[in-house]
């Protein structure tokens, strides 16, 4: 069984077309699979929605999270999945295009985690400038404070899920730092990933303005780095 994971907070209007994008898309192409929507704190009708589209589609699962949490709920859908694949998708970002190339990368037995990355060669980023610049700081800040090897640690990925489990179970934090936090305790725990480029642009507005994110990501960074030296 393939799991993908959705997290959504406040994403009437573009929850039901994402959701429906997947799950014909990997009807069609005859997988066993479950769709995990995390909604999150959400303030419009995106819970009703969802919990409407766990009735409509057999394939649906809903979480509900009572705070909006990015990370958390990422980490709250991963531990509700049962597929031994679990790949997360943004509803502003579906790419099953990534899930097949992952699929075929994650036959090797040795590979543990696909990353979608914005950066690789080959990527095309369609942001505005103002996230593309973010990505860049963050990512080098990563590449040379904490040794990344990858090129990107946010969006689409795909792993091995009793490979992960208790990695995801051991992370700690939540909002913009999870996605970043699974990736080094993986590398850290030698743990092979692998990246493919990906086309991004945007669909609809960012959910976090990015001047509130930039000092929230680096307290989180910080706080990531203690916690990361603490381990060892």
């Amino acid at each position: 069984m393939i799991s993908i994971v959705m997290p959504a907070h406040n994403e009437q209007g573009y929850l039901e077309s994402a959701v429906k994008s997947v799950v014909t898309g990997l009807r069609d192409r005859g997988m066993e699979f479950e769709v995990v929507v995390a909604e999150n704190g959400s303030v419009d009708a995106s819970a009703f929605e969802s919990d409407d589209l766990q009735g409509l589609f057999s394939e649906v699962v809903v979480v509900h999270l009572p705070e909006a949490d990015y990370g958390r709920a990422l980490r709250a859908g991963f531990l509700a999945s049962h597929g031994e694949i679990v790949a997360n998708f943004d509803v502003d970002f579906v790419d099953l295009g990534f899930l097949d190339r992952a699929l075929q990368i994650l036959e090797d037995p040795k590979v543990s985690v696909v990353v979608g990355s914005k950066r690789a060669p080959g990527a095309v980023d369609q942001r505005g400038a103002g996230r593309k610049l973010v990505t860049t700081v963050f990512t080098l800040m990563l590449r040379r404070g904490f040794g990344l090897g990858v090129t990107d640690t946010h969006g689409i990925k795909a792993v091995r899920r009793s490979i992960l489990l208790p990695i995801v179970e051991s992370c700690s934090f939540g909002k913009d730092i999870y996605d970043t936090e699974v990736i080094l305790r993986a590398e850290r725990a030698g743990l092979e990933v692998v990246e493919v480029p990906v086309s991004v642009a945007e669909v609809r507005p960012a959910r976090t303005p990015i001047l509130r994110r930039i000092p929230r990501s680096l307290l989180g960074l910080a706080r990531l780095r203690i916690a990361l030296w603490r381990a060892g």
